[in-house]
């Protein structure tokens, strides 16, 4: 149920009848018409910009139609006024009524209240953290994480058929690096004396799996060249790493749906055949790149080339996807990754890339646009760096992973539900500073711990109101006398209740997870205000002398508490029902 659709229906009537009376030309197209809340409260509860719209294709004033909107608007029975504003806006009120059926509405459809079909079963593929399995997860890629979760959830939630995937990064030359190292610490575990030269991997986190090397296999690469070890030990070290991986996101309350291996890409002609799909779109060709402007990446090399032409697709300049000695470049394992999940039928990709990976989002996208003739949109949202601190100071060290701060080291800090909500309060493209002792304080100033006491203030009136003796189950609340909320503070509420269909839609459209925090912040500080309020005006108390006044007052409480926990749950944090 969402009021603001409801209300844009009417709009479109009023313009089908006044196409019908002769008053507007036939056949105006009517997408661009909205209906949303107006900037400044005091003007009304909702505007659409119909008019302003309508006016161009229509050869009329844009106040002319607006005034004849508002005619018909005012018929409605929840439509109490509607003024033209500036050059044609049109300002809406609705009645008390319209709002005081709201509380029920919310309470009969539980947590399905904003849920939308908006996304009509598309198929939506969400490639989030993809940390090579060379370690345990980092900081950023707990703000990746914790993302790209969020956003499947809230694209399940409006509508979508969403696959969460894990890219693994285990056809690299930094496989081979982690095989050495683990085998260092192998090594180690029989007693020998070992030295990690530049570009190793030193951490303890691989101590264990140098131990359970050992178990494996005892002594036999003690004394081995490397060409009899390191794909046996590759292979273990891989699947030592993803298990860690796999374990850090069970902390973090991530499960994924799919794990997508590099290293099956290769030898299998899975690249081959991605390749050869773009050669017969005429893409493919041998040539010479320009040396880049400013520092060289990797893959160039000022000879002739196998080149992608992704420029035909949007890209700055066309992309080597073989090098001349006729191995593959980094790119086209990529290219033929995207090609996969675009064979498997997705109507949608989503990529959640660290922000270093900036350079890399228009050759990527270029390559999906050229491998689905441009009809499965692929959006790659970038994360950006995390700042953690601690007593005032920043805090840099993990003795365990020898060089940054881990997932586990945050998570086993403040707790999962703290660091997901707290990842989401910032646009993922903003630098997010993560203060542990903010994190945990019980405060305005800390919204994770607003929006719970939000939360567990309903569950304790919910308490109070059993003990003695009131009814509230949401089918006895969704029965109360609504009109009994009539105060403003109230109304506001309710009006602020009505926010959330439309919230999911705009949050899922724009890929914006972080909009959901922020607006179940905005709806806490609501309730807080109200209960706030009860202080100083008992009639706004949740627990009245009257048992009926009582359970529909405790309604609206309650609508309130359904919604912070389904918005809460698309962010994956518990709800609480009270504070310690």
């Amino acid at each position: 149920m969402n009021l603001f659709t409801d209300i844009r229906s009417l709009v479109l009537q009023s313009i089908a009848a006044l196409q019908a009376e002769g008053a507007l030309p036939e056949g105006l197209d009517t997408g661009a018409v909205t209906v949303e809340p107006p900037r400044d409260a005091l003007h009304g509860d909702m505007a659409t910009n119909a008019a302003m719209v309508l006016a161009k294709p229509a050869g009329k004033k844009p106040r002319d139609i607006a005034e004849a909107l508002a005619a018909k608007l005012g018929q409605d029975p929840r439509v109490t006024s509607a003024e033209v504003a500036g050059p044609g806006f049109l300002n809406l009120r609705l009645g008390s009524a319209t709002w005081q059926a709201l509380p029920a509405k919310v309470l009969s459809a539980g947590q399905d209240y904003g849920r939308s079909d908006m996304g009509q079963g598309q198929k939506v593929n969400v490639e989030y953290v993809s940390a090579n399995p060379t370690g345990p997860m980092h900081v950023g890629h707990t703000r990746g994480a914790v993302f790209g979760d969020a956003l499947a959830s809230l694209l399940a939630y409006a509508g979508y058929d969403v696959t969460r995937e894990y890219y693994i990064n285990d056809g690299g030359a930094q496989v081979d690096v982690l095989a050495r190292s683990v085998y260092l610490r192998y090594l180690e575990a029989h007693g020998r004396a070992v030295d990690f030269a530049p570009g190793t991997y030193p951490g303890d986190y691989l101590i264990p799996a140098g131990e359970r090397l050992k178990e494996k296999v005892g002594d036999r690469f003690v004394d081995a060249p490397e060409d009899e070890w390191l794909e046996v030990v590759r292979d273990f070290a891989t699947d030592a790493m993803m298990d860690m991986i796999r374990d850090d996101l069970d902390l973090l309350g991530v499960k994924m749906d799919h794990f997508f291996s590099e290293k099956s890409l290769y030898g299998t002609g899975r690249i081959e055949a991605a390749i050869e799909d773009l050669r017969g779109k005429g893409l493919i060709y041998r040539g010479t790149l320009e040396p880049p402007k400013g520092k060289l990446p990797e893959d160039w090399e000022p000879r002739e080339q196998t080149l992608f032409k992704s420029t035909e697709h949007g890209d700055d300049v066309d992309r080597p996807i073989m090098k001349s000695d006729g191995s593959w470049t980094y790119f086209a394992p990529d290219i033929a990754y995207h090609y996969d999940k675009i064979t498997r039928g997705y109507d949608q990709l989503i990529d959640v890339f660290g922000a270093d990976h900036g350079g890399y989002v228009k050759r990527m996208k270029a390559a999906v646009s050229a491998l689905s003739g441009g009809r499965v949109p692929l959006d790659i949202k970038l994360i950006q760096l995390v700042k953690l601190f601690k007593n005032g100071e920043e805090f840099k060290m993990s003795k365990r992973a020898g060089t940054f701060i881990t997932l586990r080291d945050v998570v086993e800090e403040v707790g999962p539900g703290v660091t997901r909500f707290v990842m989401l309060t910032r646009k993922n493209d903003a630098a997010l500073d993560f203060d542990f002792a903010k994190a945990v304080e019980q405060s305005r100033e800390n919204p994770v711990f607003y929006v719970q006491y939000a939360h567990a203030r309903v569950c304790s009136v919910l308490r109070k109101a059993k003990e003695a003796g009131v009814d509230v189950s949401d089918a006895a609340l969704a029965r109360a006398d609504m009109t009994k909320l009539d105060h403003d503070a109230e109304l506001g509420l309710i009006r602020k209740l009505a926010e959330w269909p439309r919230l999911v839609e705009i949050a899922a459209k724009g890929h914006e997870p972080h909009k959901v925090a922020i607006w179940l912040n905005e709806l806490a500080s609501d309730l807080h205000g109200l209960w706030n309020r009860g202080h100083d005006e008992p009639s706004l108390r949740f627990l009245q002398d009257d048992p009926a006044t009582s359970q529909s007052k405790i309604a609206l409480a309650r609508s309130v508490a359904v919604v912070i926990s389904a918005g809460l749950g698309i962010l994956g944090v518990a709800p609480m029902e009270e504070m310690r």
